[in-house]
């Protein structure tokens, strides 16, 4: 009976996983489809994929660059469309764009003598603009979550990973399962290695 468990829990952990992405992607493709009334399944995603491209050149090049800026002067004047379009669009480019926050995976000592750590990410190597100019900013991200929490902590308790910023994402979010190796976690202090 044991040995039945463990095959039905090793088909489950091989199999969720695939069906979750089959199941996400088709809900992707068929209401994409479905907004855009396509008759042809998966034109609409394309479409979509080539709309937010065409849109990434244009905002890049110089002629269109003061109409972006316009769009982007008008937004931030309007109180609550202000907040969202400047949440959504900080967090966005601290994934994916040329100003990306999350390049500096670092781990945070939270007890004195070192023996407790959260990993997180660098987001500001400064704070003397509010007074603590030995402090830096650090994100940690929660794990199986889409939230996080920033940390305002002295230099000297933060210690730079030599790991690919995904990788750290990918330790923090999987709630430690993958990502990391425990190597990288014993690395010097982040203040000796900052780059300005």
């Amino acid at each position: 009976m044991r040995r039945l468990l463990g095959y039905f829990a090793r088909g489950l952990v091989l199999l969720a996983p695939l069906v979750v992405t089959v199941w996400v992607c088709w809900l992707v493709f068929t209401n994409v489809d479905g907004w855009l009334g396509l008759p042809i399944p998966g034109a609409g995603f394309v479409a979509t994929i080539v709309l937010i491209t065409v849109v990434g050149f244009l905002g890049s090049n110089l002629l269109t660059r003061s109409a972006v800026n316009l769009l982007e002067g008008l937004m931030g004047r309007l109180p609550f469309v202000r907040l969202l379009y400047g949440s959504t669009k900080d967090l966005l480019n601290a994934f994916v764009g040329e100003k990306r926050r999350f390049d500096k995976p670092v781990s945070l000592d939270l007890a004195p003598d070192g023996g407790v750590r959260l990993v997180g990410f660098v987001t500001q190597e400064s704070l003397a603009h509010l007074g603590m100019s030995e402090y830096v900013a650090v994100y940690c991200p929660h794990s199986y979550n889409f939230s996080g929490q920033l940390h305002l902590v002295l230099a000297t308790r933060v210690r730079a990973l030599d790991v690919a910023s995904a990788d750290a994402m990918a330790f923090v979010v999987s709630g430690g399962v993958s990502g990391l190796v425990p190597a990288a976690l014993s690395t010097g202090e982040y203040a000796t290695v900052r780059t300005s």
